[in-house]
């Protein structure tokens, strides 16, 4: 891999992560009371995102849609056969409840996440049209309307946001 190629990478994750940062703090920032400080970092993360699909394209990361399905499959494959079991042991072990939660939900969302792109990849032109739900606790993702409860972290049915 070459240098540059090495670069896209290293600033495709920083892109991404900052993306989700300031996210996480315009959220932060409503709950403060400080709706123009949120509104700024939702517009910084807008174009880091911006960012972050330049990078991905120059790597020629993007393909047609069924590669992407497939090159999806395999990274939430990945996640919860390989990646979250360790990380789940490691913070059991180290007593770190709020980690171990953390990622125990994830690695049965993406166990979830993995069977909905197996279910497109089987068809991906006759994938019927559907409502997705993402629990806002765990982002647990359901095809269809919204449980009463989420069946990874037990949250109620407002919990859910319809993604459009």
């Amino acid at each position: 891999m070459s240098t540059t190629e090495q670069d896209l990478q290293t600033a495709f994750a920083g892109e991404s992560q900052a993306n989700r940062k300031y996210l996480a703090y315009a959220k932060q920032a409503e709950r403060d009371g400080l709706p123009q400080v949120a509104k700024l970092f939702r517009a910084v993360a807008a174009a880091e995102t911006i960012h972050a699909h330049a990078h991905l394209r120059a790597m020629g990361a993007i393909g047609a849609t069924v590669d992407n399905l497939k090159a999806a499959l395999a990274g939430e494959t990945h996640e919860y056969t390989d990646m979250y079991p360790a990380m789940i042991e490691t913070a059991k072990a180290t007593g770190d409840k709020a980690a171990a939660r953390s990622f125990t939900y994830a690695n049965e969302v993406e166990k979830v996440h993995a069977e909905l792109y197996r279910q497109a990849l089987a068809d991906p032109g006759g994938l019927a049209e559907t409502d997705y739900h993402v629990c806002a606790v765990c982002g647990h993702t359901v095809a269809g309307p919204a449980p009463d409860k989420c069946v990874v972290c037990g949250a109620n049915a407002r919990a859910f946001e319809k993604i459009d």
